[in-house]
């Protein structure tokens, strides 16, 4: 589907039809005939428009005659496919914005939170008709969006360790590996999304060299990635300390439970050994006394106590 959207009298209003300068969102469910007739209308290649619908395309920018391609990858929250779990996990798809003489395009595979905000008219001193600006304010938007749910996985991250400390179930397990996939993706794309930007200050992609208002907002943009991507360093490495230490601290439980199997089974091995032994029928000593059952008892528990003794001793 696609929307006309302009800014009249200070708000954003959609058009029924298209004018010059206002911003065209194509949002799915995306009809092919729409697009290419898009295509045609502003002289756009096809693959400008549908590149971004690949959930795998890389962020990259390219450019033929006037038109310009800019592909970056904004966080998404993406739910649960499994009905019996009511949790979600985070990932990145494409975003394109395509910039033509006469307006700008933004395309997604899927509805998302960076675009919705603008839709919504929430985000403060936008204007479609300035190309430039309004590029920079969708990356501004995208880099606060990264860091909201960096934020949120972290928040959740606490609330796991603490609940790890007095549980032994996998649901705990389960969530920090989406959160752990989930800052995988974080990572990877905001790694490419700063060396895109960088890319496109350096050659001056949205010419904006002569205006030092967006010029230094171009720059306060990169260092918000920068920090963004330095956040998702952070809870990586934390994430992966805590995965570590569990994994130590399961082994060592375990280890605990081998040995006291061991203490009893070397307990219990005396007896069934001194029992084996006076259930044949061969003459042995004390056999004839009354009291051989309750001696034997004693016997093989005081030996059984003194292994024990003797193996915590040397383990230590």
């Amino acid at each position: 589907m696609i929307q006309y959207i302009s800014k009249k009298e200070g708000k954003l209003a959609f058009l029924p039809a298209w004018e010059e300068g206002v911003w065209i969102n194509i949002f799915p469910p995306h009809d092919q005939e729409e697009l290419k007739e898009l295509s045609l209308k502003f002289n756009i290649p096809l693959d400008f428009l549908t590149d971004s619908l690949d959930i795998e395309e890389r962020a990259r920018y390219e450019w033929e005659d006037d038109i310009r391609l800019i592909v970056i990858n904004i966080p998404f929250r993406e739910e649960d496919q499994d009905e019996n779990e009511d949790h979600s996990f985070y990932r990145t798809i494409p975003l394109g914005i395509v910039l033509t003489p006469y307006n700008v395009i933004t395309i997604s595979s899927k509805e998302n939170n960076v675009i919705k905000k603008f839709l919504e008219d929430r985000v403060r001193n936008i204007h479609p008709s300035n190309f430039s600006h309004f590029v920079l304010k969708i990356l501004e938007q995208t880099v606060l969006w990264y860091i909201e749910y960096l934020k949120r996985l972290n928040l959740k991250r606490n609330h796991l360790e603490k609940e790890l400390y007095n549980s032994s179930r996998n649901r705990e397990l389960k969530e920090l590996l989406k959160i752990e996939k989930s800052l995988v993706y974080f990572l990877n794309s905001l790694k490419a999304d700063e060396l895109l930007l960088m890319k496109m200050k350096r050659m001056d992609f949205l010419r904006i060299k002569d205006d030092e208002y967006l010029l230094d907002y171009f720059e306060d943009t990169i260092i918000d990635y920068s920090q963004a991507l330095d956040m998702a360093n952070v809870h990586t490495n934390i994430l992966g300390g805590i995965m570590d230490t569990y994994s130590t601290i399961i082994s060592n439980n375990f280890n605990m439970f081998i040995r006291r199997l061991t203490y009893i089974t070397i307990i219990l091995e005396v007896p069934m050994l001194v029992a084996s032994f006076y259930g044949m029928n061969v003459k042995l000593p004390f056999s004839d006394h009354k009291y051989v059952f309750f001696i034997l008892l004693l016997f093989s528990f005081t030996i059984g106590i003194a292994l024990v003794m003797f193996i915590t001793k040397k383990i230590k």
